[in-house]
């Protein structure tokens, strides 16, 4: 049997390497209690090596606070891009179609202009800048929701922008997330769009998450829904083989770019 120090090293190096790991998975690996496990890492935790949250243990504080669209839009643009091109396939002609707001979601928006040739599609949107730069495609019809402009978004929210909602059925709502946790959800940074957001799913067939691989293991202040409700995520090939296996276990499927 493994001593606590040898158990802390085996915590962090496991950490190090994957940036979260499940309290459970720990316990069976190494052959002791769970109880065990929540000890050590509530000793490490309090030496500030890592953040315990929920049964689980992350590297990096979990929690993301709100960010403008310009500081979003240069983090991980490549791959970003990469999924916003592949997002683009997913389109096919006469789709009505939801897009929210973000940066990889606008991303994915000037995929879908740079098409060729243009695809006869209904696009609905909160996103200004979305509704802006798809209006410019003679054979896409916006539709811009309304509601109050989130300045730090350049997205409408509220009351409003929810309401616009009630007589639309489409057929996949494109979604950009602030995290993806599996303990906390798919979340977003305010509770204004997550009310929004979940509208637009429950106004969808199929939802497709939209996340580069540094949301997964970190959460925002606001849930929209827990990971089985979400149909498809496209990330990038820096996920984490835990968290491979989470979203397989939730049978959802995973497309990596």
């Amino acid at each position: 049997m493994l001593s606590i120090a040898e158990r802390h090293k085996y915590i962090l190096e496991k950490l190090e390497k994957y940036g979260f790991i499940r309290i459970t998975d720990v316990a069976e690996e190494l052959g002791v209690t769970k109880v065990t496990i929540r000890k050590d890492v509530k000793i490490l935790e309090s030496k500030g090596l890592l953040y315990k949250v929920h049964g689980s243990a992350r590297l990096a504080n979990p929690h993301i606070a709100d960010r403008d669209l310009m500081t979003k839009s240069s983090l991980n643009r490549e791959a970003k891009y990469r999924i916003a091109q592949r997002a683009a396939q997913m389109i096919e002609e006469g789709d009505s179609i939801m897009i929210s707001a973000g940066s990889t979601t606008y991303a994915l928006a000037e995929a879908i202009h740079a098409l060729s040739p243009s695809p006869t599609i209904n696009v609905v949107t909160p996103f200004l800048k979305v509704s802006a730069l798809l209006n410019e495609v003679e054979t896409i019809q916006v539709q811009q929701l309304g509601g109050t402009v989130y300045k730090k978004s350049f997205a409408t929210r509220g009351e409003g922008a929810c309401e616009s909602l009630s007589d639309m059925v489409c057929s996949k709502f494109f979604l950009g997330v602030d995290g993806f946790d599996p303990d906390f959800g798919i979340t977003t940074s305010t509770i204004e769009e997550t009310l929004l957001s979940r509208k637009m799913m429950a106004a969808s067939s199929k939802t497709i998450v939209l996340a580069d691989s540094s949301k997964f293991g970190h959460h925002g202040f606001g849930r929209i829904t827990s990971i089985d409700e979400v149909d498809v995520i496209i990330t990038d090939s820096d996920i984490s083989p835990e968290m491979v296996e989470i979203i397989e276990e939730a049978g959802i499927e995973l497309i990596t770019v």
